[in-house]
């Protein structure tokens, strides 16, 4: 199974440090917060990811190209322009990093890659942590035989809002004022069909294709009251930092 990670965009409330790289490299206890992100999937045996690049998407190309430079001991032989790589740490993952445009919006840049996608596959957003349960979001998915499923949690207030009757996706609604409020935490399980919604680069995966989705009875909700966090602040990243170097961050599930 593929895990799609949206890792294009901007990061502009967080500036202080995309002004440099990319969000998705932005660092969470030396590793960019994309690392921690497909260390999820992987603790879940989605080791073949999919990176949607915008912003500095090169720079993305470039830490993964050299990846063996940022986890391994190396030894580099001029002379014969080698390198020997010892105690190999990496990951078994396989990445392929695909330019979807500086200004795409979300739902552009899955329509990008739609070619690519054949199967039931995972889709999140470059730039939050959690400890769902991602193989048991798989199978929810499975047996309720839908297009799409969004994780669903209760956090603070500043997210697209959905209007839930048990497992099933009523409504995908504007942000409002309100910690009661069950919203769209990403870590969605999608089939390649949903996809179909997205007409155009301009359409954003979280207004018209998911308002049809539910429109159809096609979205469902895995409901997660565990952890997570966005790092969409300063705020949020020394928020995770400061979990991270407690020894006891939530989203380590590996």
């Amino acid at each position: 199974m593929k895990a799609v990670i949206l890792a294009g965009g901007m990061g502009s409330r967080l500036s202080e440090e995309t002004e440099r790289v990319p969000k998705p490299l932005v660092e969470v206890g030396s590793k960019p917060i994309l690392w921690h992100i497909m260390k999820i999937y992987s603790a879940h045996g989605i080791n073949d990811f999919i990176l949607c690049l915008g912003y500095k998407g090169y720079v993305i190309k470039e830490y993964f190209t050299n990846y063996f430079l940022h986890a391994c001991d190396v030894t580099v032989d001029l002379s014969s322009r080698s390198v020997e790589v010892h105690q190999n740490r990496s990951e078994p993952w396989r990445i392929t990093m695909i330019d979807t445009g500086l200004t795409t919006n979300t739902g552009g840049r899955l329509r990008r890659i739609a070619p690519m996608l054949t199967e039931t596959f995972c889709m999140t957003y470059g730039d939050g942590v959690s400890d769902t349960d991602i193989s048991g979001t798989v199978e929810f998915h499975r047996q309720h035989g839908k297009l799409a499923t969004v994780t669903a949690i209760k956090p603070p207030g500043r997210f697209g809002v959905l209007s839930v009757q048990g497992d099933k996706v009523t409504h995908f609604g504007e942000k409002i004022d309100s910690e009661q409020s069950t919203i769209n935490g990403g870590f969605f399980v999608l089939e390649p069909e949903a996809l179909n919604r997205v007409s155009s680069d301009e359409i954003s995966w979280e207004r018209e294709p998911m308002e049809q989705l539910a429109s159809e009875d096609q979205l469902r909700a895995w409901h997660h009251s565990g952890f997570w966090q966005p790092m969409d602040t300063l705020r949020d990243k020394r928020l995770l930092e400061e979990l991270w170097a407690s020894g006891n961050a939530p989203w380590k599930v590996w």
